[in-house]
């Protein structure tokens, strides 16, 4: 088994994987931006929510999925921006709107992940994560 270098893309993948089957929870490798990615798509209702789960190792997040009542995931659209080989940063003027404010822009910055309302509030940049709508 090889090592997975870009492991936010692997929990973006897994989400995007999982909603597209229909699947019910997803279970993930954690780590604090994990977690806080996770925690922001729970605040922004695109999941029902999510637990921490010790197994020993980094522990693991169970994802509990969100759909719509024609069984279409809540979560249309997850998109890596700011990759290993390619970082994008920005300054909080320049934190594009997704979807015409429909979607997110999911940020890391000095002061933890947070979505795009919160770091224009803060006045705070930061590497650009992924967006979702």
């Amino acid at each position: 088994m090889s090592a997975i270098t870009d492991t936010v893309a692997d929990l973006l993948t897994r989400l995007r994987n999982a909603s597209r089957a229909g699947h019910r929870q997803v279970e993930i490798p954690a780590s604090n931006v994990k977690i806080g990615i996770v925690k922001i798509l729970a605040e922004e209702r695109f999941i029902h929510g999510y637990q921490v789960f010790d197994d020993g190792l980094q522990g693991l997040i169970r994802v509990y999925l969100k759909y719509t009542s024609e069984r279409e995931p809540a979560l249309v659209q997850l998109e890596r921006i700011s990759r290993p080989g390619l970082r994008k940063y920005c300054g909080y003027r320049q934190i594009p709107r997704v979807r015409n404010g429909l979607g997110i822009a999911i940020l890391s910055t000095n002061r933890g992940v947070m979505c795009d309302r919160d770091a224009r509030r803060q006045k705070l940049g930061g590497e650009l994560l992924c967006y979702a709508w």
